[in-house]
């Protein structure tokens, strides 16, 4: 067995793919009509097909799991987000861990919780 990657659901795949081009620089591999894999390992699913296919819904904002990221100009980072996407929900705004490492968490525009984080 092989670990593929993770896949999150959302509502526009496209809209998706906008996003997480512009924030973190993935980009499309195929797309496979509301399924999308994009580079690293990264898949998304329209919520019409999960609850199609699972007959289950999902839960925007449930703080169950989170996408996480390492980015050393974090500052930046945190100033590319607030321009590009000044409606985000934060769960916390840049702070610093007793450790030192400074971290961000919020969510993509269909609730999937993310952190950005320095280098440990």
């Amino acid at each position: 067995m092989k670990y593929k990657g993770t896949l999150i659901v959302v509502k526009d795949c496209n809209r998706a793919l906008k996003f997480y081009s512009d924030l973190f620089g993935f980009s499309l591999i195929q797309d496979n009509d509301g399924n999308m894999e994009l580079t690293d390992n990264l898949y998304l699913q329209e919520l019409r097909y999960w609850e199609s296919f699972t007959e289950k819904h999902i839960i925007p904002n449930n703080n169950h799991f989170e996408l996480y990221f390492e980015e050393p100009n974090i500052e930046e980072f945190v100033e590319r987000l607030e321009k590009l996407y000044p409606e985000t929900e934060y769960v916390n705004h840049l702070m610093t861990h007793s450790w030192g490492q400074k971290v961000v968490r919020f969510y993509d525009p269909d609730g999937n919780l993310i952190e950005v984080g320095t280098p440990i």
